[in-house]
């Protein structure tokens, strides 16, 4: 990889990861529910009027968007606002990998390997930490939320490969944009049935600190973040860009104890390890052991 490219994905999950942080400075103001209509309000307009729809079926767009972009950030956004650290979220939303790999197994028949199902319980087992320490900066329903944005996150991924499947130009801008269009009024109508009033107080007085939140939200964290990260995955092959995202809680962690002043006690370091382990053995387990065969031939 050209070092400007080095950089550039060096950037982006720099961004991701210190994005948890930000979120949370957010929602010292805004509702959580509030947050994600204004992220996608931002995301959607006026990009849409300019940016093509990508040429998939609007069923499926439809479904990214509700899936990867209302649900996830809907369960996310609550989960933290409930009691989920920062840098937590941040690590515990990389299970996503491994419920990509069950849905994927589950729905379209493709079989898991054995380093897939090692690394699947090395991460989860590192949740099992992180369940058991329960109480100060983590609550079971934070917990439980943070399972269910990767949940939803894992089932676009599935509705994304769909989507790639049947366009022979991806336009992962244009999907990001038009999901957000999508996102819009489900997180829109929830938050009216379950908070109305929280809605519109949310954006009444806001200080700086909210609005430059949720301006790193959508502009850095969703627009610059997808943009780059598409076009570094246009140039190289997956395998050498994924490995990037294994940095998204390393400076999840660093931007919430530099932001939020969060402590970082050695069970977070212990539940980190184990689902990092997890990570880096379901990307590269298949080809370290494939290195091992040739070189013992």
């Amino acid at each position: 990889m050209r070092l400007r490219h080095l950089l550039l994905a060096l950037g982006i999950v720099f961004i991701w990861g210190v994005n948890f942080a930000i979120i949370k400075l957010g929602l010292r103001q805004v509702s959580p529910l509030a947050l994600g209509v204004a992220r996608f309000v931002l995301a959607a307009f006026p990009w849409v009027f300019f940016i093509p729809r990508p040429k998939v079926p609007l069923r499926l767009i439809a479904l990214y968007g509700l899936l990867i972009f209302a649900m996830q950030f809907g369960f996310l956004f609550t989960g933290m606002k409930l009691g989920m650290s920062a840098g937590l979220s941040s690590l515990i939303l990389q299970l996503q990998v491994f419920f990509t790999i069950g849905l994927s197994v589950l729905l379209l028949g493709e079989r898991p390997t054995i380093w897939q199902l090692a690394g699947a319980l090395l991460a989860f087992a590192g949740v099992g930490v992180v369940a058991f320490n329960v109480g100060g900066d983590v609550s079971v329903i934070g917990l439980v939320l943070l399972v269910a944005a990767a949940a939803s996150w894992g089932g676009g991924n599935i509705v994304s490969k769909r989507i790639s499947q049947l366009s022979t130009t991806p336009n992962v801008l244009g999907l990001v944009v038009w999901g957000s269009l999508f996102a819009l009024p489900i997180l829109l109508v929830v938050a009216l049935l379950l908070d109305p009033d929280h809605l519109v107080s949310s954006f009444t007085n806001l200080d700086w600190v909210s609005v430059g939140s949720i301006a790193y939200i959508v502009y850095l964290s969703t627009l610059l973040g997808f943009a780059v990260w598409a076009s570094l995955l246009a140039q190289y092959p997956v395998s050498t860009v994924a490995p990037f995202t294994l940095l998204v809680p390393v400076f999840g962690f660093l931007g919430s104890a530099v932001l939020l002043g969060e402590p970082l006690q050695g069970w977070k370091l212990g539940a980190s390890s184990l689902v990092i382990a997890g990570l880096c053995i379901n990307l590269f387990g298949s080809r370290f052991a494939a290195l091992r065969i040739r070189s013992n031939a």
